[in-house]
């Protein structure tokens, strides 16, 4: 799926490069990597923790023919291609079932090992008049990094430090891609998660958790039961199902980030 790849020794962002080389016409399946980062960024603006030479900074341009309420769905795909791969080429090399990992999905795009964040995932649209010009989405994966600011030190993580050794940074990138194509086609065969949504439910982290939905019209708490077809968390609250989009919605543990 990969037409062609820029690599950086350093880049403010690599989902800026995207924006870039697609607004110039870049094609579908450029892919943007970079050992590091000066400006990274997550979700709402946050920054995110691009040491040189430890973690996968990686952003991808997509041109998909699909309506634009449709995009955020990306997202999901993206997490399940990233949790695959990492389970692949983790477990693949295990020597033994002690070494292996379980890299779970906290709803909707983070990917968390043993409760802590290892990868984030940030999705952004470009539209022509109402129809999607392209999409980039950007990959960032903690792979060997050993300590983390002290901000996210609590719930920050890496592949090294659940596992126990380095891994091949460039065998993760090739991974995640051969798995995004699989999901990313199926995603597109129905133009909804239904192909996969068993799939990403028996890896979500928060499922039959209870969880604590901080919306700007109201926190509330409920029991996470999945997912929808379309990627909605739902959310038993004492029987009111709620159905959480994501966007400006975010979910917790109701001890902690997970």
């Amino acid at each position: 799926m990969i037409t062609k790849r820029y690599h950086f020794e350093s880049i403010d962002s690599t989902n800026k490069k995207a924006r870039e080389l697609a607004t110039e016409g870049a094609i579908h399946g450029t892919l943007i990597t970079a050992d590091a980062q000066i400006a990274g960024i997550g979700r709402r603006g946050r920054s995110w923790s691009s040491e040189r030479g430890t973690g996968i900074y990686m952003s991808m341009v997509l041109r998909p023919e699909i309506e634009t309420d449709k995009a955020s769905m990306l997202t999901l795909v993206a997490a399940m291609a990233v949790e695959k791969a990492i389970q692949k080429v983790c477990n693949e090399s295990a020597a033994t079932n002690e070494n292996r990992i379980e890299p779970m999905i906290k709803w909707p795009n983070d990917i968390v090992i043993n409760k802590k964040k290892i990868s984030g995932i940030l999705t952004e649209l470009a539209l022509h008049g109402t129809e999607i010009d392209f999409v980039v989405l950007g990959i960032g994966i903690n792979v060997n990094n050993k300590t983390f600011p002290d901000e996210i030190s609590q719930t920050a993580s890496s592949i090294c430090v659940e596992y126990g050794r380095d891994m091949d940074k460039e065998m993760l990138i090739t991974e995640v891609w051969k798995q995004f194509a699989v999901y990313y086609e199926r995603f597109l065969q129905t133009k909804d998660l239904s192909l996969f949504k068993e799939d990403y439910e028996k890896v979500l982290v928060n499922k039959e958790e209870t969880v604590k939905v901080l919306d700007p019209l109201g926190e509330y708490i409920g029991i996470a039961k999945g997912i929808t077809n379309t990627g909605e968390l739902i959310v038993d609250t004492e029987g009111d199902v709620r159905y959480v989009s994501s966007g400006e919605v975010s979910v917790r543990g109701i001890y902690g980030y997970v």
